[in-house]
Parts: structure tokens; C-alpha cells; sequence
């Protein structure tokens, strides 16, 4: 990508350059200890199985364990991060794996060219009146009946919350509300889950499988 980043994503990308080895390390093995986030993931994994080959994009990668993870259940899968750091670490890390510097906002994409995409808590630190631009974004790049899985902070039957996330400003979503948002972009819901937070977590965590129109 050659866009020159927003003041809100240069914010983010710093944020995440300054913590990035720490945060690799603490979340490494974090689907180890999370059967529900598994099985989801899995059940993505095996519907993009259905529909046919085609690559999927982990948008928002981080250190690419989410990516690895995809991988190793059968996704041709790439990974997308704004942090330049994030990106050297997944590559160190994966080397068998492709990761982009870029943002999912604006991606260096064609039309239509994607079965999938994860965004994995990467739209949780977007300003809300820029989320319907990002569903666009990932509307524009999935062909028809491509899926999509979100994941998220959930705030709990209250309204968009921003919070003090520990690496940058992030907001937590009513599951409703942003379903109706991916909805406004094309996309049709296959399912949802909400999970109550684990040890070490302070919110409910939402996930959403929706699927592209035709």
C-alpha cells in the first residue's frame, strides 16, 4: 500500500510497533486456552472449505499466530497488518506465510478477489462512523457469497463504548449494532456467539459470521 496513513491509523500503527514483541509473546498460545474461539474459527474455516478454493485475508494480523492458525486448517491464507513491526515479526515468525503492510480500509485489492476474510479485534480501534466504510472495503474485495467473520469486544446490550484498550483507544460494540452496519454493506448474518470474558478478560467477547451478497 502507498496511501499515506490517517492521524487515527498512524496513532494505532505506533501504538502497536512500541508493544509488538510483548504483545507476541502474550498472545502466542491465547487459542490454546479457548475452545468456544476455536470451534468458531473452525466452523469459518470449514464453510470457505465449502464454497471453493480462493485466498483469505487475516485483515489487522498482528504477529500472524491467527494467520497460522487458518492456515493449519486448510485457508489459503495471507495476513494484513497497518504496524510495520507486527509485519516483520509474522514474516520472522511464519516465513512460509504471506504478510502485506497495509490498511483494511483501503486495500491494495482487486474487486471481488477474496473467498474470506478475518478481521480478528481490528476494527474495534476504527472510529464508529468509519466502520461502514471499512464493511465496504471488505464487501468490495469478497466475491459473491464470500464470507466474513468478525471478532470483537461486545458491550453488553449498551451502545458503541470506547474503552482504554492497553495498546491504543478501542470501542466496544452491541452485536445488533454492528451486524445492521455489515448488513447496510451487503452482508447477510449466518451466525453469531457471545462468550463471557475469561480470566484476564474484563468484556464479553462477540463474534459474527456473516456472508457477502450475491
Amino acid at each position: 500500500m502507498t496511501t499515506e496513513l490517517s492521524s487515527s491509523h498512524r496513532a494505532t500503527a505506533d501504538a502497536y510497533d512500541a508493544v509488538a514483541a510483548l504483545y507476541a509473546e502474550l498472545f502466542r498460545d491465547a487459542l490454546d486456552a479457548q475452545p468456544l474461539d476455536r470451534a468458531m474459527l473452525a466452523a469459518f474455516a470449514e464453510m470457505v472449505r465449502a464454497a471453493g478454493s480462493g485466498p483469505v485475508a487475516e485483515l489487522g494480523c498482528g504477529p500472524g499466530h491467527l494467520t497460522a492458525h487458518l492456515r493449519n486448517l486448510g485457508l489459503d491464507v495471507f495476513g494484513v497488518d497497518l504496524s510495520p513491526v507486527m509485519i516483520g515479526l509474522a514474516r520472522e515468525a511464519h516465513p512460509d506465510l504471506r504478510f502485506d503492510l497495509g490498511s483494511m480500509d483501503a486495500l491494495d485489492l482487486p474487486d471481488g478477489r477474496l473467498r474470506a476474510i478475518v478481521s480478528w479485534y481490528s476494527v474495534i480501534h476504527a472510529p464508529p462512523a468509519d466502520v461502514p466504510s471499512y464493511f465496504t472495503e471488505f464487501r468490495r474485495v469478497l466475491a459473491p457469497g464470500g464470507t466474513l467473520l468478525l471478532g470483537f469486544f461486545e458491550s453488553e446490550g449498551g451502545p458503541v463504548t470506547a474503552f482504554d484498550h492497553k495498546v491504543t483507544k478501542a470501542y466496544r460494540w452491541p452485536v445488533d449494532g454492528l451486524a445492521e452496519l455489515a448488513g447496510e454493506a451487503g452482508f447477510t448474518e449466518v451466525g453469531r456467539m457471545l462468550r463471557e470474558p475469561c480470566e484476564g478478560e474484563r468484556f464479553r467477547q462477540g463474534r459474527l459470521l456473516m456472508r457477502a451478497g450475491q
